[in-house]
């Protein structure tokens, strides 16, 4: 399922809010590097793939804005290792 996720730069973050739950993933932009911070899915969504989502897109706004990549998240880390497509942004 593709989402239309919301990227709130001046938040830094990215959001989606489903059945009225909002879920995001929060990160630092310092020097052309996203730090990501923490992906955060509320158990009355879960296991519906939205954090996937959400760090997808933040992964696509990385390469697109030519910035690299250090993901502070355990979720966001194990996510790069699954899709070594995103590898390259590593910081």
């Amino acid at each position: 399922m593709s989402r239309a996720v919301q990227h709130h730069p001046a938040e830094q973050r990215f959001q989606w809010v489903e059945d009225g739950v909002a879920s995001e993933l929060v990160y630092e932009l310092q020097n052309g590097v996203m730090s990501i911070l923490h992906t955060g899915v509320p158990m009355a969504v879960g296991g519906r793939g939205i954090a996937a989502d959400l760090t997808q897109a933040a992964l696509t706004t990385a390469r697109e804005e030519g910035w690299l990549v250090r993901p502070v998240c355990s979720y966001v880390a194990g996510y790069i290792r699954k899709h070594p497509e995103y590898e390259s942004l590593l910081a």
